[in-house]
């Protein structure tokens, strides 16, 4: 079986219960949240171990679950969010007392950011699952369009220091097919789409950058995939990187318009 084929069939099925559990919510789509957060911090420390700090990243990773247990046991989002930055708060403490840098730190709040946003924009509502599906359908009509654009256009490199197969013409073209898909769902959905015009193209554009972030930060520590968890992906990372950036941009919006344990019907009043 040849690498693409693993990786199309991986991905079906990782779709398949993405879509399954999003369609379920509440306990469920929560549970997927905190497996998201708890595996990138898990990648996160993995590519920046060392002999000193191994004991210190297992102490923070007993933060981050404590902050998913309440996560999971259905907290209101700012006693999940508190609890988070006093997570943050204790590992930097203990960061500046070892005065090792805040690497652990970073990525506690990487990780934990990325599981809370997901699942409190999901919720448990109608709302919540228009948002999801308005999410993932920006986030992967843009990386899956912009890898076919800018193989077959190519052009001058987005990135090269960072990242030497993106291209401007991937990007701009995922922009493009990003919008496209997003205002799909936001129409059926019922959002105004006068309203909804720069909240796609925001996330679009984020999505990309949260691509280069997680490629900076293997780049940073000298390896090709974050992990080998998912066969002919990589790792979970790598398949999240600009989903959990543009998850963490929406729910913003959405707490600005609708609070921050109702994110969703600020964005879609269903």
């Amino acid at each position: 079986m040849s690498n693409l084929q693993l990786r199309v069939i991986s991905g079906v099925i990782m779709a398949a219960v993405v879509l399954w559990l999003t369609w379920l919510g509440g306990l469920p789509f929560r549970a997927l949240s905190a497996v998201i957060s708890l595996a990138i911090f898990y990648e996160w420390c993995a590519m920046s171990r060392t002999p000193a700090n191994g004991a210190y990243q297992w102490l923070s990773a007993a933060l981050l679950a404590l902050v998913l247990l309440a996560l999971l046991f259905g907290a209101p989002a700012h006693a999940v969010l508190l609890a988070l930055c006093g997570a943050v708060l204790v590992s930097a403490g203990i960061d500046l007392v070892r005065g090792q840098g805040s690497w652990t730190t970073v990525g506690l709040a990487y990780a934990g950011l990325s599981g809370i946003s997901l699942a409190l924009l999901r919720g448990s509502d109608k709302a919540g699952l228009v948002a999801i599906l308005f999410l993932f359908a920006v986030v992967w009509a843009t990386d899956i369009l912009a890898y076919f654009v800018g193989r077959a256009v190519g052009g001058p490199k987005l990135a090269p220091a960072i990242s030497p197969g993106k291209t401007w013409s991937g990007a701009i073209g995922g922009t493009i097919c990003g919008m496209i898909a997003g205002l799909a769902v936001a129409a059926a959905g019922g959002a105004d789409l006068l309203v909804t015009v720069p909240v796609v193209l925001l996330l679009s554009v984020v999505s990309q950058i949260g691509d280069l972030f997680e490629s900076w930060v293997k780049r940073r520590h000298g390896v090709k995939d974050s992990s080998h968890l998912i066969p002919g992906h990589g790792g979970v990372m790598d398949r999240v990187d600009g989903l959990v950036a543009a998850a963490f941009a929406l729910y913003l919006i959405g707490a600005l318009l609708g609070g921050a344990g109702q994110p969703a019907s600020g964005l879609f009043s269903l």
